[in-house]
């Protein structure tokens, strides 16, 4: 008499789903790609903080790593965007309605190129959303061209030298209004999940730089954004573990080595310190810090910057909670009274 096993129970989150809806349609990135890397980082930070799919809008622009938002959650919502436009779609949506969180994946040439001057009006904002820059130094769909983020003196697939300065994404983040600032590498699968678990909580514009090296275009001998150059050159600023508000704190650390900062949503992050007595709250000394390591060649990996407490744009502008279009008519159109006293201002 033969007798039949039942499956092994499937692993659900803390609102009892699995990491299915958490996944998307099957990659068309090239085999190896640091942006795939990325992308299980997200649907595993998605799914073990346990965010509902459906409460989610990603926004992205154009090129390969705007492809990203295809790959994960695939019963959210989502908006490819026109390329360098993906932090203003992603602002008028995150003002539309800011009941739904907001991840914008996307990459050095949308971020650092053509839409520079988007990007940089965003971080001003300081909007309650997440910023994944996937950076490869290239234009991997136009067949590697230096992107702004390019170190000067890497060489590209051709032969050729970078002659400019790169564009230091996070560097500008820190000075110009974001509050969380952090730079990952795409193969660091520990710190990176960490990184994106910090972001998930926090409640302000958080900024993520990670090295994703192309494979095809970008990860060849003299490349600043390969995979052996990162090895021998990233320099982390301290270990990552992060402790979500709704499990019990299990994190063993050495006394007097540990940074805790305290999230929005009532959740830690414990910062481990690897050799530096490094303080992420210190706005001026992460400037130093970053500027200092980039004159040495060093990358600096893991959070740069953190600001809890600073408010966001959607608590500037005192909106209310529901979103915009669900507000009835008398709630958005001005009295004839009031239209009367306005045009009279104007008299």
């Amino acid at each position: 008499m033969s007798t039949t096993q039942a499956p092994p129970p499937k692993r659900v989150n803390r609102i009892g789903l699995d990491v299915l809806p958490y996944r998307g349609s099957k990659t068309t990135l090239c085999a190896g790609c640091g942006h795939n890397a990325i992308t299980e980082r997200l649907i595993e930070t998605f799914w073990e903080m346990g965010i509902a799919p459906w409460n989610v809008m990603k926004i992205s622009g154009i090129g390969c790593s705007s492809k990203t938002p295809a790959y994960f959650l695939s019963q959210s919502h989502g908006f490819n965007a026109v390329h360098g436009r993906a932090s203003t779609v992603a602002t008028g949506a995150v003002l539309a309605n800011h009941t739904l969180r907001c991840i914008v994946v996307t990459g050095d040439g949308d971020t650092a190129s053509i839409g520079i001057g988007h990007f940089i009006h965003m971080l001003r904002r300081n909007l309650p959303l997440t910023y994944v820059i996937e950076n490869n130094g290239v234009y991997g769909l136009t067949k590697g061209q230096f992107s702004a983020t390019a170190d000067s003196g890497s060489k590209a697939k051709s032969g050729t030298l970078n002659q400019f300065k790169p564009i230091d994404c996070c560097l500008a983040a820190i000075e110009l209004g974001a509050t969380l600032v952090a730079r990952s590498f795409s193969g660091d699968k520990k710190q990176l999940s960490a990184i994106l678990k910090a972001c998930a909580a926090h409640n302000g514009l958080a900024i993520v730089d990670v090295i994703s090296p192309c494979t095809t275009f970008n990860d060849h001998e003299g490349s600043t954004k390969s995979y052996s150059y990162m090895k021998d050159h990233e320099e982390a600023l301290h270990d990552l573990d992060f402790v979500p508000s709704f499990e019990d704190i299990a994190v063993e650390y050495s006394e007097g080595t540990t940074k805790e900062v305290t999230l929005h949503d009532g959740s830690r992050l414990f910062l481990k310190k690897l050799g530096r007595d490094y303080d992420p709250t210190d706005r001026i000394n992460a400037i130093k810090t970053l500027a200092s390591n980039q004159r040495e060649g060093e990358v600096l990996t893991g959070i740069l910057y953190i600001n809890p407490d600073q408010n966001n744009f959607v608590t500037a502008l005192n909106l209310v909670e529901e979103p915009l279009a669900t507000l009835e008519e008398h709630r958005v159109r001005p009295s004839r009274e009031a239209l009367v006293a306005a045009m009279e201002e104007l008299r």
